[in-house]
């Protein structure tokens, strides 16, 4: 069984940039899609973004143009490239990844955006 393990949370002002890593114990192919989601407290959680296995990408209409997801299919990791952060993308961020036997998640990195 594939697990995800998340990395690259932390504190970080208003503008400021953070890159999150999930990387994935075993191969990123065995997934149809990858991704990440947030949820912030008091709030449902929400697909941020996502890498289909043919390169597609999708964003949350709040974050385009500001957040980038990527894979490295050799390293097996997903990344999540965020720029100009707000306040409101403070949140835990949870890898994810859709297969045929159901969907994986990561244990979550908090990502806090405050001056």
């Amino acid at each position: 069984q594939v697990q995800l393990v998340e990395s690259g949370g932390g504190l970080v002002q208003p503008g400021g940039s953070l890159r999150l890593s999930c990387a994935a114990s075993g191969s990123i192919f065995s997934f149809d899609a990858m991704g990440w989601y947030r949820q912030a407290p008091g709030k449902q959680r929400e697909l941020v973004a996502q890498v289909l296995t043919d390169g597609r990408t999708d964003y949350l209409d709040s974050v385009k143009g500001r957040f980038t997801i990527s894979r490295d299919s050799a390293k097996n990791t997903v990344y999540l490239q965020m720029i100009s952060l707000k306040p409101e993308d403070t949140a835990s961020y949870y890898c994810w990844g859709s297969a045929r036997d159901g969907d994986y998640w990561g244990q979550g990195t908090q990502v806090t955006v405050s001056s």
